[in-house]
């Protein structure tokens, strides 16, 4: 890969982070502000945020590896963030900025006792880090594109990207590197699919008939095979609504936004802005596998290998520089999100009460570093992204049905004399319906 081709993506990416960074660490911002924004996310950035926190590395480069075996129904796993983001915008979203609280073991703390909030903790923040090492795994690829060298390799450096989005500001970086993010992304792809059109070997038609060729018409239907329609679309979308319906990564912007109401203002443009981009990467994914060429590099390779061969080398920047900032949206969410529960539902809950702000924010960036480099490890492994990302979810089906089942329970409970009432209406000021 050419040189400039690799300076032109870092630099863009490198420019963003550190003139933003730049910009926010001349407001002298608390912890509050470093993991919440000062709880005051306007609409269009809390859904911009909400949208690309769930769109990384499972929808661009998990959507070309996805699709090599399963074809167009790997687009139920985009049509199942669109259900999710509906749900934490109308529901789970706006119980928790109502809450007021911090994080979703907080949460389980109001519901079921404090003995449940380390319980929680034990649960999600392991979730979480482990899809921070499959968001890691897409950098890792996207650079080895540009660097020609290994993916481990890029892993190394994307983490050290990962740690600069991230660590300088925290959440109100994030947010305004997500609008710039999401602008450039989608201009990108676009451009990006329209020039294939014109520079595939048979175009689209040609794309088609490689499947119908080989007996695999049902690649190129949103419903596949029943058996797969069933096992595969149904089921991803199951476990996406209950995993990310209650993960702090999805529902931590929703908590930093200004009232309850931003958040139900946020819905449309957070499922639109999400659920448009995977059929770009899908389409791409079913090119790839069609063309001999690329087929021989295999699922993880193909789809970046034919963009970088076909498209001009400035569209091509772009669009890595696109992929590669979508990812880092997403991962910045992945590590900032354990990094909160930490601090907030361990460190303070347990050893420190009184920590000042500084030291919250210091430890909340320790914690953030030291995720990373435990990712990095992992990433170099190359699990399945879509595959891994789907056993992760099932984590945290405990934890959604307890959840569920007790904030019904306590609204539908006429006790007033209970201790999540009392504790509640003492604290939030909150009045169950």
């Amino acid at each position: 890969m050419r040189l400039w081709l690799l300076i032109a993506v870092l630099a863009y990416e490198c420019l963003s982070i550190l003139g933003i960074s730049w910009y926010l660490s001349r407001k002298h911002g608390t912890a509050e502000t470093f993991l919440f924004a000062n709880r005051n996310l306007s609409w269009p950035t809390l859904a911009i945020t909400m949208a690309l926190t769930v769109l990384g590395t499972p929808h661009i480069l998990g959507m070309f590896e996805q699709t090599w075996d399963l074809g167009a129904v790997s687009l139920w796993f985009s049509f199942a963030h669109v259900i999710l983001l509906v749900l934490a915008c109308v529901a789970t979203g706006r119980w928790v900025r109502r809450l007021n609280v911090s994080s979703m073991p907080e949460v389980v703390h109001l519901l079921f006792g404090p003995e449940t909030r380390l319980i929680a903790c034990c649960v999600l923040i392991p979730l979480v880090w482990g899809i921070t090492t499959l968001e890691l795994q897409g950098m890792g690829i996207i650079l080895a594109l540009l660097t020609g060298s290994s993916i481990q390799h890029g892993v190394l450096i994307g983490a050290v990207l990962g740690m600069l989005y991230v660590v300088l500001a925290g959440l109100q970086e994030i947010a305004a590197l997500n609008i710039i993010n999401a602008v450039v992304k989608y201009a990108g792809v676009i451009m990006a699919t329209v020039w294939l059109t014109f520079r595939l070997p048979k175009g689209w038609a040609g794309v088609s008939q490689y499947y119908k060729d080989a007996g695999q018409p049902h690649m190129l239907s949103i419903f596949g095979t029943s058996e797969t329609l069933f096992s595969y679309g149904i089921g991803v979308v199951i476990a996406t609504c209950v995993c990310q319906g209650i993960s702090q990564q999805l529902l931590q912007p929703a908590m930093a936004a200004r009232d309850e109401e931003t958040v139900m203002k946020a819905m449309w443009p957070a499922t639109i802005i999400n659920g448009m981009f995977a059929v770009f990467t899908v389409a791409m994914g079913l090119a790839a596998k069609s063309i001999p060429e690329f087929r021989r590099l295999g699922p993880k390779m193909a789809a970046p290998a034919m963009l970088a061969t076909y498209l001009p080398a400035w569209l091509v920047a772009m669009v890595l520089a696109v992929f590669l900032g979508s990812i880092l949206s997403a991962f910045s969410m992945t590590v900032l999100a354990p990094a909160t529960m930490f601090t907030r539902d361990i460190y303070i809950n347990l050893f420190n009460p009184k920590a000042s702000p500084a030291t919250e924010k210091r430890v909340a960036r320790v914690a953030i570093a030291t995720l990373i480099l435990m990712a990095a490890s992992i990433a170099t492994v190359l699990p399945p992204i879509v595959a891994a990302i789907n056993w992760l979810f099932a984590w945290s089906a405990p934890v959604f049905v307890m959840i569920i089942i007790g904030l019904f329970w306590k609204r539908s409970t006429n006790c007033r004399d209970c201790h999540f009432l009392r504790s509640v209406d003492r604290k939030y000021r909150l009045v169950i319906h």
